[in-house]
């Protein structure tokens, strides 16, 4: 563990990213984005799109797609409904790791920039549904991650103050999200960016793996 400064005892609410933080999902997307950008001949490069991990779906595709945004969409959605139960998991101990805070009557959260539909089939396969008094998507508001607003959306629901709360993710679009809303942020180094980048928004710490948590609640 990476720790930047000690853990507080006023925490009231611990926010999560899904993708790359709570759902070991990076490689089921990388396939699925490999495939539409087969479908559609568009130059794959140096998996620049994986860069993209933590914006929304229609970012992406404007971005990559220019005028063919809306196919992109759809061959995108196509290959998540296909495949989306067989490569789909959790990364080890996260269900306990949320168990665990439940269990200290804190309020949990997803804030995620996937779509409502793909968010909620996840977390019922998965089982986080169970665990979370808040899922804020990228249908739920209009202005998405690197921006506040999903973040501030999700503590508005809870009633919680951003300084009464931690935002969890492994991207820097979690961390500019998180620290604009006003939260402590807190990286994952397992996701998509490396360590040395999450430092760059001087988070509270890296986990090394989620029994480390419990150092800042």
């Amino acid at each position: 563990m990476i720790n930047m400064t000690s853990g507080k005892n006023d925490t009231l609410a611990v926010l999560f990213d899904l993708d790359g933080t709570l759902s070991d999902s990076l490689d089921f997307i990388r396939h699925n984005y490999l495939e539409v950008f087969t479908e559609m001949g568009l130059p794959w490069g140096n998996d620049d799109v994986m860069r993209w991990i933590g914006r929304g779906l229609k970012d992406i595709a404007r971005h990559f797609a220019g005028n063919g945004e809306e196919k992109f969409i759809e061959l995108y959605q196509q290959c998540f409904n296909r495949d989306h139960d067989k490569y789909t998991r959790l990364y080890p101990g996260t269900l306990e790791m949320l168990e665990g805070i439940r269990a200290r009557r804190l309020k949990t959260g997803l804030v995620t920039s996937k779509g409502r539909p793909g968010t909620i089939r996840t977390v019922e396969l998965t089982g986080l549904d169970r665990y979370l008094d808040v899922i804020i998507t990228a249908h739920d508001v209009e202005k998405h991650k690197p921006l506040p607003d999903p973040v501030l959306k999700a503590l508005e629901v809870l009633n919680v103050q951003p300084a009464n709360a931690l935002f969890v993710g492994d991207s820097h679009f979690d961390m500019e999200s998180g620290r604009s809303a006003g939260t402590g942020i807190i990286g994952v180094p397992w996701g998509m960016a490396p360590v040395e980048e999450l430092l760059k928004y001087d988070p509270l710490g890296i986990l090394e793996n989620w029994d480390e948590l419990e150092k800042y609640i």
